[in-house]
């Protein structure tokens, strides 16, 4: 039998406070991380589940500078945001800490002190872009150029957004200063490195040897990818004046590197939960299980670059497994923060008051745990109403009523099982041991669909018995029935806890019972005869159409906003003389007919008077933009020279001149106020 450890320290990614967080970070990251301590508490484990807002880095200085404030009012605005988010969501983090603290400041220049006095770091002069204009060297994040590998001129010194590309600065082409727009220049500056060469061996051994089949496919992937093409020291300095200072002398204005700062964060925040040397055992004792959840996007920095520090500092235990998962899409599109392209959480929280449960269990049974899924508000509402209402609220629903219509309100004797009955309860037994061992093996979402298997166990079991019926002829019988769906309610009061704790608390009030310890979930005797219950409530409703439409709609009015705000004007045409230019006869028309043209979606037939003896035909092809009726007495601008052309049968004798805006949409270019038809265009 394997043994069990002694504690556990649970991480979840520290958030940048630069922002809100969305429904990606969550699936990614926080809801298994919650789930997954909510269960070892379940199993009376000593566990500690630790986070905190992330407050150093160059997104938050970009912030800062966007809004015209100091870094300080940045991360103070967030880091209440994402904790009140964090709270209201029912993640159950022991502490929520932040990076800014005295107790962090403390803790990673300790650590730095003593990979340095130890000579763990090599001293490195390098050349490093600088600008000029505002006199500081320029990270990754301020400098901006065209990608080399598909032309967006808006690339980041560390990645390209457009296509996904790992970059340098040194690899933008035409690179450019974020903080003037002037092109940066290379000056030289000192930095310290950590040399992941020399932990090469280390790394590979460790990972490859030791942890091949227990690591998520995905993880160990992305690492040995990492090992093959052969590491190479990092930098764990930057030249910046946010953060924490670089405790050694000749670093002046110069802190950590984000990298190396935040991760250290994780001790710091446990040494905030408990003081003295209390932290300690989590930290550095070899019976502690330390478990890191994060997305795929920090797997390096936890999987190569944290465990290659702690190793270096030699005081610390290393992490037993780094369960990422991928990335959550939305509504076909990937999910983009500078785009807002998004469901932010403070916003859900405010548009589905009482429905963070809702929010918790479509994430989880759609979460991106093997590949990239997708979140759209139609499945959202589907699985709330088909799942959580028609399936695990409808059963939990009908055994209380029915004891309260039938037994007042008293859980009812059983009286002598019968087959289906035994049947039934032998599987509630089976159930914390198949969704614990999936849970153990951080495969939320299949353990959530077991769990839901045993809501279908029940609903099919009050369909098969009739309770509503056998009430007519055997009320013994009636009574053994809802007994026996009564102790699969009680069962679900601890079982669901860690998925849905606001919907588990609630059908623990409707029961009379609080939640026990896992094992115990199975028991067939949890409710004894006699028992008072409360009376039912609904523990769902359904979400009506124009819900979500409303939610698709607000993304749709983001989308537009994007595209209108990354639209870009067509070319220039090549110059023409002014004399050419003379060549056009531009008027003022007046409609006075018009009506679409037999057998087409997109012309209109347009009778104009342009002053003349005979007042010209023009087809333009504008069906889809205008109704007939409505143009008729409109005032237009008519190129009047335009050679005739015949199109479909009729004889087309200029053109309306007409505004496109970026969704395509026509506009009549008109007078600002009545002219006479005929009037020239200046």
């Amino acid at each position: 039998m394997q043994t069990l450890p002694q504690r556990y320290t649970v991480t979840a990614a520290l958030p940048y406070a630069n922002g809100p967080v969305h429904i990606g970070h969550l699936a990614g990251v926080y809801l298994p991380a919650d789930i997954y301590v909510r269960y070892l508490r379940a199993q009376q484990r000593d566990v500690k589940f630790i986070c905190g807002s992330d407050e150093h880095g160059v997104p938050i200085t970009i912030r800062a500078q966007k809004e015209g404030v100091a870094p300080q009012q940045v991360v103070d605005k967030y880091h209440a945001i994402i904790k009140d988010s964090f709270q209201e969501f029912g993640v159950s983090f022991d502490i929520y800490s932040r990076t800014s603290s005295e107790t962090h400041a403390e803790t990673a220049s300790g650590f730095f002190r003593k990979l340095y006095d130890d000579n763990k770091f090599i001293e490195q002069v390098s050349e490093q872009y600088y600008d000029e204009k505002a006199g500081q060297f320029l990270a990754d994040r301020y400098i901006v150029g065209t990608c080399p590998h598909c032309g967006n001129e808006n690339a980041y010194g560390d990645q390209c957004e457009k296509c996904g590309s790992s970059l340098s600065p040194s690899e933008l082409i035409n690179p450019r200063s974020m903080l003037s727009g002037n092109q940066p220049v290379l000056r030289e500056t000192k930095h310290w490195y950590l040399p992941l060469d020399q932990y090469e061996p280390w790394l590979r051994e460790w990972i490859v040897e030791g942890h091949k089949q227990d690591w998520k496919t995905n993880v160990y992937g992305q690492c040995k990818s990492w090992l093959d093409q052969g590491l190479h020291p990092r930098a764990v300095t930057r030249d910046l004046d946010w953060g924490v200072p670089v405790p050694v002398a000749g670093a002046e204005g110069k802190v950590l590197y984000v990298w190396f700062d935040a991760p250290i964060g994780y001790i710091s925040a446990t040494k905030d939960l408990l003081p003295g040397d209390a932290w300690k055992p989590y930290w550095q004792d070899a019976g502690t299980k330390l478990v890191h959840f994060i997305g795929k996007d920090n797997i390096v920095f936890h999987c190569i670059i944290f465990p290659a520090m702690l190793k270096a500092h030699g005081d610390y235990i290393l992490p037993d497994n780094v369960p990422a998962n991928e990335f959550l899409n939305l509504e076909g599109d990937k999910i983009s923060t500078s785009r807002n392209w998004a469901v932010w959480l403070h916003e859900y929280l405010q548009d589905f008051p009482g429905k963070a449960d809702v929010l918790r269990y479509v994430l989880c049974a759609n979460a991106p745990e093997t590949k990239d899924n997708d979140f759209t508000w139609k499945d959202f509402q589907a699985r709330n109403n088909n799942e959580l209402v028609a399936n695990l609220g409808n059963f939990v629903n009908r055994a209380v009523v029915l004891t309260h219509k039938f037994f007042e309100g008293k859980v009812p004797e059983a009286v002598g099982f019968a087959t289906e009955d035994e049947d039934v309860l032998r599987q509630l037994a089976e159930f914390p041991q198949r969704v614990g061992d999936l849970i153990e093996a951080y495969r939320f979402r299949d353990a959530l669909n077991e769990l839901m298997n045993l809501t279908r166990l029940g609903n099919k079991y009050l369909a098969d018995m009739e309770p509503w019926k056998l009430i007519k002829t055997d009320q013994a019988r009636t009574g053994t029935v809802l007994h026996v769906a009564l102790q699969l309610a009680a069962g679900l009061v601890t079982l669901l806890e860690p998925f849905l704790p606001a919907s588990a608390e609630k059908l623990g009030q409707m029961l009379n019972l609080e939640k026990g310890n896992w094992q115990q979930a199975g028991q067939p005797d949890a409710l004894p005869a006699g028992h008072q219950l409360q009376p039912a409530a609904l523990l769902f409703d359904k979400i009506e159409d124009a819900t979500v439409e409303a939610q698709v709609q607000k993304l749709l009015d983001t989308k537009k906003a994007n595209e209108l705000a990354a639209a870009v004007a067509a070319p220039a045409k090549p110059d023409v003389s002014f004399e050419q230019f003379q060549q056009m006869d531009l008027r003022i028309g007046t409609i006075t007919a018009a009506e679409k043209v037999a057998k087409t979606k997109k012309l209109l037939k347009l009778t104009v008077d342009l002053g003349l003896p005979e007042p010209r035909t023009i087809v333009s092809g504008i069906a889809e933009h205008f109704l007939p009726e409505a143009l008729i007495g409109q005032q237009v601008q008519v190129l009047l020279n335009l050679a005739p052309r015949e199109i479909k049968g009729i004889q087309s004798q200029g053109m309306l001149l007409m505004a496109e805006n970026a969704d395509g949409v026509l506009s009549l270019m008109q007078p600002s106020s009545h002219v006479l038809p005929g009037s020239g265009v200046a």
